[in-house]
């Protein structure tokens, strides 16, 4: 995770929190800038992971290229937090949908330049999420995944 993230310590207490209640240990591994992100495979490695979970940080979708790179080596499942970087590296990604989002802000850019008070407008939820699922990846790692989670899934990479 990146620590400097302002959310990054509420996302660890959930995952600790998660872990802890399917009998799972969360290793708690830091990269807030690009230079360390080899630093925190290598960490990964060392701390003898099982899988990966890569926080949705707009860092990470940035290097993206760059952490695939790193990772391709340790051959573990990694679950990535935006849905968009699965295509990148990665056995699957879970997250609401950026382009749905998108769309939802130029509305609100709409009613904003037609006068509307920013502070009166809803503070909405995303409502649409994608699930991507690389089935390439997960031969190339040994994974099956089952078909039930293949049917639910937005996208497969083959």
């Amino acid at each position: 995770m990146n620590g400097s993230n302002p959310s990054a310590e509420r996302y660890w207490a959930a995952i600790r929190r998660d872990c802890a209640m399917l009998g799972l240990d969360a290793i708690r591994v830091l990269a807030s800038a690009p230079e360390q992100l080899a630093a925190g495979v290598k960490q990964i490695v060392l701390e003898r992971a099982q899988a990966l979970v890569v926080l949705a940080d707009g860092m990470y979708f940035e290097e993206r290229a760059k952490l695939q790179v790193l990772l391709q080596p340790t051959a573990l499942p990694v679950a990535h937090g935006l849905a968009a970087q699965v295509p990148f590296g990665g056995l699957l990604g879970y997250s609401p949908d950026v382009l749905a989002s998108y769309v939802r802000a130029a509305g609100f850019v709409d009613k904003i330049l037609r006068g509307a008070k920013p502070a009166e407008l809803p503070v909405e939820q995303p409502t649409k999420f994608e699930l991507v699922i690389n089935l390439k990846e997960a031969k190339a790692i040994g994974v099956t995944i089952p078909r039930a989670l293949l049917l639910r899934a937005d996208e497969v990479i083959e």
